[in-house]
């Protein structure tokens, strides 16, 4: 007969493989709805994000001296901006991605390609009107909003499937949290840890 203390142990591993076993869930999930494209995707709209939002906390940072760092500016004093460098990237994954097909280097490259995006559209202002605007209101108005939720909604898009198996797995968790059975384990795990095995000393004597 298992003592109260086992059955403590016992119901401490449950909830913990209770977890893992969710977490399984969601990368089985994850494995079973994004195939390598759909990856790629995701990986690329997840870099295009990360480094938009970068740019504009980077160029901030150095327009009002609060960094370390400046615009890279030639002898002569040409200003080069960033989207030079993205042109740069875009091409170069370009000519890669027709070159070169390959299911391991695609999340890869499409990576690269979220970053060299970012680099281009946050200037876009900027070779849109053939004018420095980046922080007039033509440059600032509502293009920072507007690439932003585009971006968060190609993340959605990238992989809807796995967002909505995720969901229907949380929703499944917590449904259990709720029920009757979870509410059963919640106290017997309360009941096993306020229980200790009760212990006796006995002494013989002898005549």
């Amino acid at each position: 007969m298992a003592t109260p203390l086992a059955e403590h142990m016992n119901i401490a591993k449950l909830n913990i493989f209770r977890g893992f076993h969710l977490r399984r869930k969601i990368v089985a999930a994850y494995q079973q709805h994004v195939d390598y494209r759909r990856e790629a995707a995701l990986l690329m709209w997840v870099a295009f994000i990360a480094t938009f939002v970068f740019l504009r906390l980077l160029t901030f940072g150095i327009r009002y001296h609060l960094l370390p760092v400046k615009n890279v500016v030639t002898s002569s004093g040409l200003h080069i901006h960033h989207f030079v460098w993205g042109i740069v990237i875009l091409l170069i994954v370009g000519f890669l991605g027709i070159t070169i097909w390959s299911e391991r280097l695609h999340p890869w490259l499409a990576t690269i390609f979220g970053i060299g995006a970012a680099l281009v559209i946050d200037e876009y202002a900027l070779w849109l009107n053939l004018q420095d605007v980046y922080w007039l209101p033509a440059g600032r108005s509502s293009i920072d909003l507007a690439i932003l939720i585009a971006a968060v909604l190609g993340l959605y898009y990238a992989a809807d499937r796995f967002w909505k198996k995720v969901v229907t797995e949380v929703q499944g968790a917590i449904k259990f949290v709720g029920s009757e059975e979870g509410r059963l384990f919640r106290a017997r795990s309360r009941t096993a840890s306020t229980t200790t095995t009760p212990t006796t000393n006995t002494t013989t004597t002898t005549k």
